[in-house]
């Protein structure tokens, strides 16, 4: 009889490097971590989810959201979404973007709604993605999964649950001063204690497993064997200390195949059980049941009397075992490689899940350019060697690259013994230890090289090498595409810059600050513009617009609009807005422009604004709360030319604040749609705590405490005037 846990499972509800928040002393630290788990775990168990975790953001530009705390599933069913860049399309991404609950409620609403996840998926459960608004954006997002069976459309009920369990844990998060520190791995907990009876219940539970004629096996999340009794034992073939602690297709090599990772996976989201028969060398067919729940993994062991679907015998005991995930990663990898956009979402596709799923420790992606081969991007490597690398001509003798290029057959060296046979000098330039050299060629055309290197010698077994190179051609299209996309976007990008203001001018009595955010889609670019125009000595206009579209059109024409006020500046606003909208019309363009026009008597401390259908400005002067401008707004640029502009009067005391802005400031979008009300109330709350703040530090706190600084779909255009 044989039975307890192995030496790989005594730790495996832990996550490496987990550090917990951060701003506080190590005894505040560990206090919080520890309450952000308990609020975790508690919301599994109120909700009736059966795992859940926390998306973060890594780092303080906002651009991807990180796991840093996982229960109820393993840390590698996981690890494709362990870095989520926020313009991804998932349900985590979705509902910090558009701040608001994300519900799927089965297979096919993920294949509709998120197709890329369920390839690497394709399993029945329930998905809950809920933001964690704080009071100064979001902090990431909450998601909770619930087994196969959940109805599909959450109750009022759940939902209420789940968005008051992620308010309660963005006010702690809020409470907690700082940023939490994001882990290399998430940290993995329970979702309840370890079940206890006592020693001799326990030993009479196992007594009791010993006389059935069938074998038990017990499993943790994580896949590892925890108990394996004799009749299992005898059946699969080992002896129990040769399978405690171990994964079964790492100690049982005709286990490793991808039927049985799909069983295993398939139990641990669905919490359903799943069968399938396996063939144990020589011919001995073995049917595993396997029964879930949220502390592991139940499996009966029998011998069936038919069986039908049989899982053929991996490679021979002592061959190289690809870690279990590898099937589904590569699914994953193979359809995000479809949605990369710049090379840059190319470079971190590459190193947050290709090197994870060879075991790789370093990468560097260089592409075909002028004859030479231009490192566009690295992980884990040292500058000095990247800037050695850079530029080495195609042809190049000092590394493998050249050679691989040429020919367009992968190189791979196990070893710096077999690198220095081939290549004497280029294994003591990174000092790594094994390198996969994968030549990116597109119908014969070089378009870069992918090099993966090793902290230790690695023996690259056929199966990697046939992997790594079908790899290489995704690589190589995905690159190609994102560079033509990078070279047009730097054009229309250069555009757009030489028609935006370079410098604000400096007038007296007036101090002014701007600031311009490109979408965070499309190309980047758009048409919100701005513009500061001195008048006279006394006097000075100010404009604030938004050409419809984010592409090299909309560019060029916000260059034509801004143009066309300047010129006609000086005169009242409505005129200055009807000479611009009939000129638009002469353009016979389709695309719309909302304006507003701000012509300012700096002497008497008068503004006089018209609108063309744009948000209204925010005033706010000393002593008083921010308010909104009530404007009578009249069409937008390029509807109506000839209707009259009507205008508005302000009186300005000293030290007023006048804030212009464009929509994608304020404009959130929720479920029923996009509500502006909320975000202008957001931006006038910002200018209430920050009153009498620098202008380009009131800036940085608009843009972060509205979400913009992290989350926009629109392009940004920010003008603020102090008098």
């Amino acid at each position: 009889m044989s039975g307890g846990e192995g030496p790989a499972g005594a730790d495996a509800g832990t996550g490496a490097d987990a550090r917990p928040l951060a701003g506080a002393g190590a005894a505040g630290r560990a206090a919080g971590s520890w309450l952000l788990d308990e609020a975790l775990t508690a919301t599994i168990r109120r909700t009736g989810a059966s795992a859940g975790g926390f998306h973060l953001w890594d780092g303080p530009e906002r651009g991807l959201l990180a796991l840093v705390v996982l229960c109820g599933v393993p840390t590698e069913v996981a690890w494709p979404w362990h870095r989520i860049p926020v313009t991804a399309s998932t349900p985590v991404s979705d509902a910090v973007r558009e701040d608001r609950l994300v519900w799927i409620g089965s297979q096919e609403d993920l294949a509709h709604d998120y197709p890329q996840a369920a390839v690497s998926l394709p399993y029945e459960f329930c998905l809950a993605a809920a933001p964690l608004r704080g009071r100064r954006g979001a902090h990431g997002a909450l998601f909770l999964l619930w087994p196969a069976g959940h109805a599909r459309t959450a109750s009022a009920r759940e939902r209420h649950h789940v968005t008051s369990a992620a308010r309660r844990i963005a006010r702690m998060l809020d409470e907690a001063g700082g940023t939490p520190e994001v882990p290399d791995r998430p940290r993995v907990i329970p979702v309840a204690p370890p079940r206890t009876y006592g020693s001799r219940p326990a030993q009479a539970a196992a007594d009791w497993a010993e006389r059935l004629p069938e074998g038990a096996v017990a499993l943790d999340l994580e896949g590892r064997i925890t108990f394996v009794d004799g009749t299992a034992a005898d059946l699969l073939g080992r002896t129990s200390g040769r399978l405690l602690g171990t994964w079964p297709w790492q100690s049982l090599p005709w286990l490793d195949a991808p039927l049985v990772e799909d069983r295993y996976r398939s139990a641990v989201l669905s919490r359903e059980p799943v069968e399938f028969t396996a063939l144990r060398p020589p011919d001995i067919p073995l049917r595993f049941q396997l029964y879930p729940d949220s502390s592991g993994i139940s499996v009966r062991v029998t011998r069936p009397a038919r069986h039908v679907e049989t899982v053929r015998s991996g490679p021979p005991a002592g061959g190289s075992v690809p870690y279990t995930g590898r099937i589904h990663q590569l699914l994953h990898l193979a359809a995000a490689m479809t949605e990369t956009v710049t090379v840059r979402d190319v470079v971190e596709l590459v190193a947050h899940q290709v090197l994870p799923a060879f075991g790789a420790d370093a990468l560097v992606l260089s592409a075909a350019d002028a004859g030479r081969l231009k490192i566009t991007g690295y992980h884990g490597y040292d500058p000095a060697t990247i800037e050695r690398l850079d530029g080495l001509p195609l042809g190049t003798g000092l590394t493998p690259a050249g050679q691989v290029l040429a020919d367009g057959v992968p190189a791979f060296f196990g070893d710096p013994a077999a690198m220095s046979r081939a290549h004497p000098g280029a294994s003591r330039i990174s000092g790594k230890q094994a390198w996969a050299f994968l030549p990116l060629t597109i119908s014969g055309r070089p378009v870069g090289c992918c090099i993966l290197s090793y902290e230790r010698p690695h023996d690259f077994t056929a199966d990697e090498r046939a992997v790594l190179t079908s790899l290489a051609g995704l690589i190589a299209q995905a690159l190609d595409r994102a560079r033509l996309h990078d070279a047009v976007h730097d054009l229309a990008h250069g555009l757009q810059q030489a028609l935006l203001p370079h410098t604000l001018p400096t007038v007296p009595g007036l101090r002014a600050a701007a600031r311009y955010l490109p979408a965070g889609h499309g190309m980047d670019i758009g048409g919100d513009f701005y513009d500061v125009i001195p008048l006279d000595s006394t006097t000075v206009a100010a404009v604030i617009g938004d050409v419809q579209g984010h592409n090299v059109a909309a560019a060029a024409l916000m260059g034509q609009v801004r143009t066309a006020i300047r010129a006609a500046a000086g005169a009242p606003p409505g005129a200055v807005l009807a000479r611009t909208g009939r000129l638009l019309a002469g353009l016979d363009t389709e695309l719309l422009v909302s304006c507003l026009y701000v012509h300012i008597d700096l002497a008497s401390r008068c503004a006089t604004l018209a609108s063309a259908g744009h948000p209204p400005p925010l005033v706010h002067a000393p002593g008083t709360r921010p308010r909104r401008v009530d404007l009578d707004p009249c069409p937008l640029l390029g509807i109506g030319a000839d209707t009259p502009c009507p205008v508005t009067r302000l009186e300005l005391a000293p030290g007023t604040l006048l804030t212009l802005y464009t929509d994608g400031l304020v404009e959130k979008p929720t479920a029923a749609g996009v509500d502006a009300e909320r975000g202008t109330d957001d931006l006038a709350a910002v200018l209430a705590e920050n009153d009498g703040a620098d202008l380009d530090d009131l800036i940085e706190a608009l843009l972060h405490g509205t979400g913009a600084a992290s989350v926009h779909a629109d392009d940004i255009a920010l003008l603020l005037l102090r008098l």
